[in-house]
C-alpha cells in the first residue's frame, strides 16, 4: 500500500481531495485500514497513516467514521464497504456543498441525544437516528457515536430504507421533522407490500 496509494497521495491532496476518483482513494484507505484491523491493530496512526488522514479530512471524514465501519464489517460482517462508501458521499456532499468543505469544530454531546427507547410519531429509534444522521452530515460526531451502528442497522433494515438514502432525507427535510417521519412511514408501508 505504501508503495502505491499513499505513495502518490500528495498528488491527489494537491489537486484537492474532491476529484472524479475520491471513491478510488477511499476504498484503498478503507481496504489497508481493514487489514492492519485483521492483523491485530487498533492504534489509529497504524490503520490511517499521515497521508491517509489529510486525505480523509479534504473528505470531510475522521478516522474514528472510518475505524467504525471497518471494526464492525470484522467483527459482524457488516456494513459492506459499498454502504460505508454510499454514506460517505453523502457526507462529502454536505461538506462541499453546505459547509464549504470547512471542518466542524463542534462535537455534540452524548447526553443531548435522545434516548434509544424514545418515540417519535410511535416509531422507536427514529428520533435518535435523525439526531444522529444530523451530526453525520455536520461532521459533529462524537468519538463513541457512530452513524449505523448496530442499533441504527436492524432500524434501517425493518423500514426498508438505504442508510445513504436517510442521510440525503435528512439533508432535504431541514428542521421539517414531519418529513422524514412521512418518510420512513412510507418506506415502511412498501416493505409490508412485498
Amino acid at each position: 500500500m505504501e508503495g502505491g496509494f499513499l505513495a502518490t497521495l500528495p498528488l491527489v491532496l494537491g489537486m484537492g481531495s474532491n476529484g472524479y476518483d475520491w471513491a478510488t482513494d477511499f476504498k484503498e484507505i478503507y481496504q489497508h485500514a481493514l487489514r492492519e484491523y485483521v492483523q491485530g491493530s487498533r492504534e489509529l496512526a497504524t490503520l490511517f497513516p499521515a497521508k491517509a488522514t489529510s486525505f480523509l479530512a479534504g473528505i470531510g471524514c475522521s478516522q474514528r467514521e472510518v475505524f467504525d465501519f471497518v471494526e464492525d464489517f470484522a467483527r459482524e460482517g457488516e456494513p459492506e464497504f459499498e454502504i460505508v462508501l454510499l454514506v460517505t458521499a453523502v457526507r462529502r456532499d454536505f461538506f462541499i456543498v453546505e459547509q464549504g468543505a470547512k471542518v466542524a469544530f463542534r462535537v455534540i454531546d452524548m447526553a443531548s441525544l435522545p434516548p434509544k427507547s424514545q418515540q417519535l410519531d410511535g416509531i422507536r429509534w427514529l428520533p435518535r437516528i435523525i439526531a444522529k444522521a444530523q451530526a453525520k452530515l455536520r461532521g459533529e460526531m462524537p468519538p463513541e457515536l457512530m452513524y449505523l451502528c448496530g442499533g441504527d442497522r436492524p432500524f434501517l433494515r425493518d423500514h426498508g430504507i438505504d442508510a445513504a438514502e436517510f442521510l440525503r432525507r435528512v439533508w432535504a427535510a431541514g428542521d421539517e421533522t414531519q418529513k422524514i417521519v412521512n418518510f420512513v412511514k412510507f418506506s415502511k408501508s412498501q416493505l409490508n407490500k412485498r
